[in-house]
C-alpha cells in the first residue's frame, strides 16, 4: 500500500493542474466574448446583416435604370428629450445615385445634451446595398438648451443590387435611426437610465451599430 504522505502531494498536484484548467478556460471564454464584438461588427459591416449599412468614399460614376423608394423614420429613445424628425417622408432614386436627406433635432430641455445615432435599413436583406457616403451618425451631437440643427446624410443604393435574384421584391427600403442621450454628457444626466435604455435596444435590436452602442454605454 502506498504511504498517504506520498499521495497528499500528487493530490495537490491534480488539484493545482484542474485549478489552472479551469482558470484557462474562464479567461479563453472571456478574450472570446471580446473579440466577438469586433468580429460581429465586421460582419455585419461586410454582409449587410440586420440592416447593417455600408459606408463607401463616392458614389459609383454611372446609375442604373431600376428605381427605389428610400423612407425615412427618426425615433428617440425614452429618455431622450429631443424632437427628431426626418424633413422628408420619402425619396425616389435611381440605383447608383448620390441623393442628400435631411433631418432636424431641437433639443427641448433645459440643459445641453450630446446624443449619438443608431441606424439600420429594412428590410434587411437590403443593407449589403445601402452606402452612406455622409452621415450625422458618423459623430456625435451636442445640443444647448432650445437649440435645434439640420442634419444630412448623402447615401446611394448600389446599382449591383439588380444583380442580386433575392433582391428582386425590393422596391422600397426604409432608413431608420434612433437618438440616445450620451451617458454622462451632462451632470444631472441620468446614466443609470440611459444605459438601461440603451441595453434594451441591444437586446431588441441586435443589428443596431455595435460601436455606437458600446460608446453609449461607456464600455469602449
Amino acid at each position: 500500500m502506498e504511504p498517504q504522505l506520498n499521495r497528499r502531494p500528487r493530490q495537490g498536484k491534480r488539484n493545482r493542474l484542474t485549478a489552472l484548467v479551469a482558470a484557462s478556460v474562464v479567461f479563453g471564454m472571456v478574450g472570446a466574448a471580446y473579440a466577438a464584438v469586433p468580429l460581429y461588427q465586421m460582419f455585419c459591416q461586410v454582409t449587410g446583416y440586420g440592416g447593417t449599412t455600408q459606408v463607401a468614399a463616392e458614389a459609383p460614376a454611372e446609375t442604373g435604370e431600376r428605381i427605389i423608394t428610400v423612407r425615412f423614420n427618426a425615433d428617440t429613445a425614452g429618455t431622450m428629450p429631443w424632437r427628431f424628425r426626418p424633413q422628408q417622408r420619402a425619396v425616389t432614386v435611381r440605383v447608383g445615385e448620390q441623393t442628400l436627406a435631411l433631418y432636424e433635432a431641437i433639443n427641448s430641455s433645459q440643459r445641453r445634451i450630446v446624443g449619438s445615432a443608431t441606424f439600420n435599413v429594412t428590410p434587411a436583406k437590403a443593407g449589403a446595398y445601402f452606402n452612406k457616403i455622409e452621415c450625422f451618425c458618423f459623430t456625435e451631437q451636442a445640443l444647448k438648451p432650445g437649440e435645434s440643427t439640420d442634419m444630412p446624410v448623402s447615401f446611394f443604393v448600389d446599382p449591383a443590387i439588380s444583380d442580386d435574384p433575392n433582391l428582386d421584391d425590393v422596391h422600397t427600403i426604409t432608413l431608420s435611426y434612433t437618438f440616445f442621450e450620451v451617458a454622462g454628457s451632462t451632470d444631472d444626466t441620468n446614466s443609470t437610465t440611459t444605459t438601461t435604455a440603451v441595453k434594451q435596444v441591444i437586446n431588441e435590436q441586435p443589428h443596431s451599430d455595435v460601436k455606437v452602442a458600446m460608446k453609449l454605454l461607456g464600455t469602449e
